[in-house]
């Protein structure tokens, strides 16, 4: 069984800071010294810019970095390393997407469906797509019970909708979605559509098998999964990513250029133009073994009991607070997102602040979902690999804390 209070002697800043209650691995998660020590690595020993050098320390950084792209293939099952493309984070990864496959198919009138519960930037870039090109944006509601309408997806698809963008695992309400059985059925209603799953918060907790799921283009981000910041990922079926023109033009994505024309690599490298973060995605593949060693599956049951009982201590202990999304966590990642009656959540946050307990207070990036549920904010708790009952149980000492002050 997975001791995460073991894994945290693993990870430098609960040593650095005693006491520290971290709730917040939904926007960034912890890194581990294994991690922090790969970057070290890189910059004390083989400092140089990848592919270009004839010379030693060139050739070791590009080896590094190219077995990070075929540990990341391998991680999430897909056919060839080939369809892994490197990007600053899963905004941009969506951006890309949105630039070299929905402006080359988008035409007036046409349609691409999301979700109300998608995080912004699988929303906006499609947006803003669809504003520019005259078509429509079909935005797939909640159900009843509070869960992805499912059920009527013909009110949501067409033969005119040309791309399908959704959530794997919403980061406000924690619910995860069917998305292998919504692709089937999507792809009954057009055969043609284009899937795209935004899992920037399934891939750090769960095994995601994109064969397996039959989605098109998936993303997600390092910093999510143990990883350093500034790196993110797409995968994407390889005979569409041919098909795609670059996302940006410069150094490296280049095969030949002349004064009338250039000739552009193969995916991925047409899609990584100029020097990437070279460190942090040769760092990567170090939180991929550490999530490997510990086990997708002893992650998921640990978050899984931890949001079960957070959600019994709330239930019990606060007669004005009122969590949102599904009460059972049988159908939740390690997100928990609530508010209180009459207490602003920024409020809630700051005074959680001041006891080492870090939460976050908004809308998430996620404004379109709490309009939908008529909140201004939430306040939003999320657990990791690295949280243990006390930090629900500190969390719960806080919140008392918060009602005393705010009264």
């Amino acid at each position: 069984m997975l001791n995460p209070d073991a894994i945290k002697k693993d990870f430098p800043i609960f040593q650095n800071i005693p006491g520290l209650v971290y709730l917040d691995s939904t926007a960034t998660s912890l890194k581990p010294k294994s991690v922090i020590k790969k970057l070290r690595e890189y910059y004390e020993t083989y400092s140089a810019n990848i592919y270009r050098g004839i010379y030693h320390l060139s050739e070791r950084a590009t080896e590094e970095y190219e077995k990070t792209r075929e540990i990341i293939a391998e991680f999430i099952h897909a056919k060839s390393s080939d369809e892994i493309i490197f990007t600053r984070n899963t905004s941009e990864s969506l951006n890309l997407l949105s630039y070299s496959l929905g402006e080359q198919i988008i035409k007036k009138g046409d349609e691409i469906a999301t979700t109300i519960m998608e995080h912004h930037s699988n929303f906006v870039p499609w947006q803003q797509l669809l504003i520019k090109k005259g078509g429509k944006l079909s935005v797939i509601k909640l159900d009843t019970e509070g869960e992805l309408d499912v059920e009527n997806l013909e009110k949501y698809i067409s033969k005119k909708t040309k791309i399908l963008c959704l959530t794997y695992v919403s980061n406000v309400l924690g619910m995860a979605n069917d998305i292998k059985q919504i692709i089937k059925n999507v792809k009954k209603i057009n055969p043609s559509i284009i899937t795209i799953v935004d899992a920037a918060q399934a891939v750090p907790h769960r095994k995601v098998d994109v064969q397996d799921l039959g989605c098109d283009f998936l993303a997600f981000s390092s910093h999510k999964m143990l990883g350093p910041t500034g790196v993110g990922v797409v995968w994407g079926r390889k005979e569409l990513l041919d098909a795609m023109p670059p996302f940006l033009y410069g150094g490296e994505m280049i095969s030949e250029v002349h004064v009338r024309n250039t000739k552009f690599k193969d995916a991925p490298h047409k899609f990584e133009a100029g020097t990437p973060p070279i460190a942090e995605v040769i760092a990567l593949k170090e939180a991929v073994f550490y999530l490997k060693k510990v086990g997708l599956k002893e992650i998921e049951n640990h978050e899984r009991k931890l949001v079960a009982y957070a959600i019994k201590r709330l239930g019990q202990e606060f007669k004005n607070l009122h969590v949102i999304g599904p009460k059972n966590a049988e159908n939740k990642g390690g997100i928990l997102s609530f508010h209180f009656d009459r207490y602003h959540p920024h409020d809630v946050a700051q005074i959680l602040s001041e006891k080492n307990i870090c939460v976050r207070a908004g809308n998430h990036c996620a404004m379109p979902l709490h309009e939908e549920l008529n909140l201004l904010a939430t306040v939003r708790a999320s657990f990791y690999l690295y949280n243990t009952v006390s930090d629900v149980d500190a969390l719960i000492a806080g919140l008392h804390d918060v009602c005393r002050i705010l009264k």
